[in-house]
């Protein structure tokens, strides 16, 4: 399993779309095959940071998912959404593996 992490730099006063961005990817994304673990908008300090986490199993997997994304209609529109609102500045992607977890989740690395 790996974890996209996917790292936005959004308009301050986009905040508004980059929220409506956000509840779109939570319909399409884990329709699409990945495991959503949330988006994240500005809150208290930075007004230009957010995020989108999912799990997916490998990157042959994510591969699949990403053309399952742009095929579907939810995600096509969410898309052109923000290519037309303009509120995403810049987005980086980083894919990581747990490597560990607490001693009380049973999840093993």
């Amino acid at each position: 399993m790996i974890t996209c992490i996917i790292r936005y730099r959004i308009d301050p006063f986009g905040r508004d779309d980059f929220a409506t961005y956000a509840r779109n990817w939570g319909e399409a994304i884990p329709r699409c095959g990945a495991d959503l673990v949330g988006y994240f908008a500005p809150h208290e300090g930075s007004a230009s940071t957010a995020y989108g986490i999912y799990n997916i199993e490998n990157l042959a997997a994510y591969e699949a998912y990403r053309a399952r994304l742009a095929a579907d209609p939810l995600g096509k529109a969410n898309y052109e959404f923000a290519r037309n609102a303009r509120f995403i500045l810049e987005e980086d992607r980083l894919f990581l593996k747990k490597v560990s977890s607490s001693p009380s989740s049973k999840v093993q690395p």
